[in-house]
């Protein structure tokens, strides 16, 4: 990132993208009362709905989580919550987020909520169920002060295997927030098929709906459709999409779409989206980001980017004398409590509670919980691969008593892709390390046990793009345990990549314990 003097301005600021880098999907870019936010999309990492503030659109900082008492138990991978949607309105903040429950073909189970607050921060009132026939809700306050409730909509009959079938809208009561009337086809699509996240905005006389179409993979792009009546007919862009890298492999950016816009007290306009940035073909650790382009309204009233092209910029400008401060990736924490630092860290599903989660003042406590591979009670802390490169530490004293328990550092992706460097019992060593990994489901123990013989063991993983390094200290000796594995298959599904300490006791619940000292981060 990097600070200049720009000819359309007297200053001009060049902010790079990813603007959020590592596990950051699906944004939404709104302003609220005093400053810019987005949210995105948390999936099944806890808590729900992480949320980032700016007071002048280039520099980001973490600001919140909202969902922090819904419980996903259950919920398989790449399901749970879905693209957040937020809105300022009279005062008063409302966020629409999906619960999915199951993605199984060839249905869709997923619940629809709002939430509203006076804050950003919160409190939220309890969630308001509003429907269950697709995802991606968002929600639109017309002029007139009617309220519209818009979803994706799922049709189980079509042959396809992704059954998107366009976008429905229903008018909401502006007060109960009660669907009114019944639900109307507003949009079918395009060509491109598997249309959703939709948006509705109010410019120069049209409403304009924003969609994301092409899947959220090589053929994602952003569609723009516009009509003087909000119930439509919606004409399409006829240079459309109006966002895409479909076009160009070369590009930093890959996957763009699914988008939402804003624009600043000065009429300058900008867009949030998705995006990937791949290391080898669509492989990608750091799973989907979001970047920001500039975005300007032609004479016509089409909305375009500002580059003049429909390809993602590897960075935008905004007009302010404002240095870029990038967010810091690299960190240390010694787990001095009283609770988990939730920029940084996450759990699996729920949130944590004192029965298996403890700050002792030596450490971070984690009493065994089920295995990694569990839709249920993982007693996982995890926390975002950002960087391409990094190395990770923790140190962890463990008593294992049988091979049912294990404690360590483990590369994240999803219940069937994981990458385990863990401290267990071996009947003949005792005290070990033994390296696990699961990968597309297909399970195997790497690595024969190696005895261990200090009660505090240092566990290492360096990352160098695509391949990494497990190692561990016993007293003064450092021990490479994998050298140069490859890690391709901890790329995929609608996550990131995480670095994650766990501790799993498959004998009896909550019986082993391990102390976690510290943690650290630094990228390379």
């Amino acid at each position: 990132m990097q600070y200049f003097v720009n000819e359309k301005s007297d200053f001009m600021v060049k902010v790079a993208n990813p603007t959020l880098q590592g596990f950051n999907p699906d944004p939404c870019l709104f302003r609220g009362k005093d400053s810019y936010y987005i949210l995105v999309s948390t999936f099944e990492f806890m808590p729900g709905i992480r949320v980032y503030q700016s007071d002048d659109l280039v520099n980001w900082r973490y600001e919140t989580s909202i969902l922090t008492d819904i419980d996903l138990t259950g919920n398989t991978r790449g399901c749970s919550i879905w693209a957040p949607y937020a809105a300022y309105h009279d005062g008063k903040y409302y966020v629409i987020y999906t619960d999915v429950k199951s993605t199984r073909v060839p249905y869709k189970d997923v619940n629809n909520y709002i939430i509203t607050a006076d804050s950003i921060n919160g409190p939220w009132s309890t969630p308001k169920y509003i429907n269950s026939s697709g995802f991606d809700p968002s929600i639109f306050f017309d002029d007139d002060g009617r309220v519209y409730f818009l979803n994706e909509y799922w049709d189980y009959r079509l042959k396809t295997h992704n059954k998107s079938a366009g976008i429905l809208m229903q008018e909401l009561d502006a007060q109960t927030l009660d669907l009114l009337g019944t639900p109307q086809i507003l949009f079918n699509g395009t060509a491109a098929q598997k249309t959703e996240a939709p948006e509705i905005y109010r410019h120069n006389g049209y409403y304009y709906l924003l969609t994301a179409e092409g899947g959220t993979e090589a053929g994602h792009r952003v569609t723009v459709a516009r009509s003087k009546a909000i119930t439509g007919p919606y004409e399409v862009d006829p240079q459309t999409p109006m966002l895409t890298s479909k076009d160009d492999p070369t590009l930093t950016l890959q996957c763009s779409g699914h988008a939402s816009i804003v624009h600043d007290d000065d009429d300058n306009w900008y867009m949030a989206h998705l995006t990937t940035r791949p290391l080898r073909d669509d492989v990608t650790l750091l799973g989907r980001e979001t970047a920001i382009q500039n975005v300007t309204w032609t004479t016509d009233d089409w909305l375009r980017l500002s580059n003049q092209t429909n390809q993602p910029a590897d960075y935008y400008e905004v007009p302010v004398d404002t240095p870029v401060i990038p967010i810091q990736h690299a960190f240390d924490n010694d787990f001095g409590g009283p609770e988990l630092n939730f920029e940084r860290w996450n759990t699996l599903r729920k949130m944590p509670t004192a029965d298996w989660l403890q700050f002792t003042g030596t450490g971070l406590e984690i009493a065994g919980g089920q295995s990694l591979q569990s839709e249920f009670d993982q007693h996982l802390v995890a926390t975002r691969q950002t960087d391409f490169n990094f190395t990770a530490t923790t140190t962890v004293a463990f008593n294992p008593t049988t091979y049912m328990q294990l404690a360590g550092m483990a590369l994240y992706l999803d219940i069937d892709n994981y990458l385990f460097l863990a401290v267990t019992h071996d009947e003949q060593l005792g005290r070990c390390i033994t390296v696990l990994q699961a990968q597309k489901g297909d399970f195997q123990i790497v690595t024969d046990p190696i005895a261990i013989h200090s009660q505090d063991i240092t566990l290492q993983v360096t990352v160098n793009g695509l391949t990494g390094t497990l190692a561990f200290t016993d007293g003064e000796q450092q021990i490479t345990v994998l050298d140069n594995v490859a890690l391709d298959f901890l790329s995929g599904g609608f996550t990131g990549n995480f670095i994650a300490l766990d501790t799993i006791d498959m004998g009896q619940y909550n019986r082993a314990k391990a102390q976690f000292k510290s943690f650290h981060y630094q990228p390379k």
